[in-house]
């Protein structure tokens, strides 16, 4: 079965000035090549939007809430409030049950961890691509919790690819 590609919280607050994740440049570049060649490939997309409140950067409406990605006709976005984006929000019946998913997106120690969690639940083989995530400098360094919640997702039963390694047939 064709993966399908789970673009999470791809959003203009997180990749373009004024506040983008670290290596934003590296992360977009990484995340429009799997777009692309999943595209090619007619793999299902899903684009996951975070739909902020009060003074958040990706309040519904903002610039900072709209998708980098031009949504095609064919493919879903998929509304949330939480870091699981299969709660409260038609994802899961989007997804055939036994799809294997390919993640990607925004935050790492968030709505990426939460969300591939949820879907290894849900009985999804679930691959995280490496390079096509991220999250913000706290705690750790950025490119350190990045790589914390790698381990951690690997640990649960999760796939780590580069995203050259990803093929969408």
């Amino acid at each position: 079965m064709v993966p399908v590609l789970l673009l999470i919280d791809v959003q203009n607050n997180m990749l373009l000035p004024p506040a983008p994740v670290p290596d934003a440049d590296r992360v977009a570049t990484a995340i429009s090549r799997l777009l692309q060649r999943a595209r090619a490939a007619g793999a299902q997309v899903v684009h996951v939007r975070n739909n902020g409140s009060g003074d958040d950067p990706d309040v519904p409406g903002t610039p900072g809430w709209e998708l980098v990605h031009e949504v095609r006709p064919d493919e879903h976005v998929v509304d949330k409030r939480t870091p699981d984006s299969f709660a409260g929000t038609s994802l899961g019946s989007l997804l055939p049950k036994s799809a294997p998913l390919v993640v990607a997106g925004m935050q790492s120690d968030f709505c990426v961890r939460a969300t591939a969690l949820a879907a290894l639940e849900r009985g999804h083989e679930v691959t995280l691509v490496q390079d096509a995530h991220a999250t913000y400098d706290d705690e750790l360094p950025a490119a350190e919790e990045s790589a914390r919640v790698d381990e951690e997702l690997a640990k649960a039963g999760v796939k780590l690819w580069k995203s050259e390694e990803v093929v969408f047939a």
